[in-house]
């Protein structure tokens, strides 16, 4: 995967997934803007690139706001003198059950995520329309954004947010070159580790343990770096036909979200009052009634 001559922009790459990103980046030929609201993480990401051979620079700045949107592109401009691929990972948590959730809590994970997310990828495109020759957007989802997750209301919303973001970015964008795709990872992070019954595999990971098969390949889970290959595939030209898709990895699983799509309809001659929907629920819908949350195997969460 020959990413030579491209320059890309990891929002949150000071550690953990993100790094893990401008990593593989880098180690496919792009140069690569870190950025990190601490700034000692930051500098060490790119020491560490730079030591491996790669070109990184740092900026350093908390995402959301449209000034850091365009410090990270005017960066990478004047760094490496264009930009070609932006990888929208910043987040934070303040995870809390709804009635406990305060509106700063709400209100400052839709910053980085959800603001966070257009304000970067809106000075992003104004590069690539002004450069010519397309680009890539790679937004980071999650499987909280697709399925729920309890004591995230803020963080689902974000995530159910940026995905929807990435499909009316891809028609917009469309007809200037410009993919844009949404990964959802799952890896082994400070996040996983508060789901009871991965904590002892991340702890065994942790001990230089390998994880088990059901974890890797069923729960989808694995290493940061497990899902650094599908950024770097994202952002080369051979997923240049690629556009508006949600793709889930972690360990050994790759995979497509679908799209919401209607799975059950009837019609009823002149509309539907409540006592026709409450006759017809259990014959024309009960059946594709739709679960919430991550489901996993039940011989896990059993233990």
């Amino acid at each position: 995967m020959d990413l030579s001559g491209k320059v890309a922009i990891v929002t949150g790459s000071g550690r953990g997934l993100g790094l893990a990103y401008a990593e593989e980046l880098a180690r496919n030929g792009a140069a690569v803007v870190i950025n990190d609201v601490d700034e000692s993480a930051a500098h060490a990401a790119v020491a560490e690139i730079v030591a491996a051979g790669g070109r990184a620079t740092a900026v350093v700045a908390p995402v959301g706001t449209a000034e850091t949107a365009r410090k990270l592109v005017a960066g990478a401009v004047e760094a490496f003198g264009r930009l070609d691929v932006l990888v929208t990972n910043a987040g934070i948590l303040r995870d809390k059950v709804l009635w406990k959730m305060t509106d700063e809590d709400f209100d400052a994970v839709l910053d980085v995520h959800l603001r966070g997310t257009f304000t970067c990828v809106r000075e992003a495109v104004l590069r690539f329309r002004e450069q010519g020759g397309g680009g890539r957007i790679i937004c980071i989802g999650s499987p909280a954004g697709q399925r729920g997750n309890f004591g995230q209301t803020n963080y689902s919303a974000a995530k159910a947010g940026i995905v929807g973001m990435v499909r009316t970015w891809a028609l917009e964008l469309q007809r200037a070159g410009i993919t844009v795709n949404a990964v959802c990872p799952v890896a082994a992070t400070a996040m996983t580790e508060t789901i009871p019954f991965l904590a002892p595999h991340i702890e065994s990971m942790k001990r230089g343990e390998p994880l088990p098969a059901v974890i890797r390949r069923e729960v989808g889970m694995g290493t940061p770096e497990d899902a650094a290959g599908i950024v770097a595939f994202l952002a080369s030209d051979a997923a240049a036909g690629i556009t508006g898709q949600a793709l889930s990895v972690g360990g050994d699983r790759l995979a497509l979200w679908s799209h919401p799509q209607l799975t059950a309809t009837a019609c009823h001659d002149g509309g539907w009052s409540a006592d026709d929907i409450a006759g017809s629920w259990d014959e024309a819908f009960a059946g594709s009634v739709e679960s919430v949350g991550e489901e996993f195997p039940a011989e896990l969460v059993a233990k």
